[in-house]
């Protein structure tokens, strides 16, 4: 079974460039969320990953936005130009890559999401940086 993701940003070439690398790779996209109420639609699909933005359409609504995803099951990972923003993590989150992202970044990071999901134990890919505290930021 293929991980279905879910990409919320504003930024719709950006979005659009990220949805084209997660088809490459052989995952599913499920849709490309720019605000709080289409992420909260788009979660009903039961995505298994969530690559989010904070700034969106709608203000600084991403780290709710991944609070409320990472509380339905989904592995949160945010991709944002602005990491400082949520340095002190997001409860349920997995951790943060800073933008931009290029396709192996997308590529390494979305396994990484999936492996978490799955539980196994595994070291996370270059410029992440954590949540949990299993690395030291960059």
């Amino acid at each position: 079974m293929t991980a279905r993701i879910l990409i919320v940003e504003d930024e719709m070439m950006v979005a659009m460039e990220m949805e084209a690398v997660i088809e490459d790779l052989g995952f599913e996209p499920i849709g490309i969320a720019a605000d709080q109420r289409q992420a909260r639609e788009l979660a009903e699909l039961k995505p298994d990953v969530a690559l989010v933005d904070l700034n969106l359409r709608d203000g600084m609504t991403g780290p709710q936005i991944g609070r409320d995803l990472a509380a339905r099951g989904i592995q949160v990972v945010f991709v944002t130009a602005n990491p400082r923003s949520v340095a002190q993590g997001v409860p349920g989150a997995l951790g943060v890559v800073e933008k931009p992202v290029d396709d192996g970044t997308i590529a390494s990071i979305i396994a990484f999401a999936i492996a978490k999901r799955e539980g196994r134990n595994v070291m996370p890919p270059p410029g992440f940086v954590s949540f949990s505290g299993d690395i030291t930021p960059r």
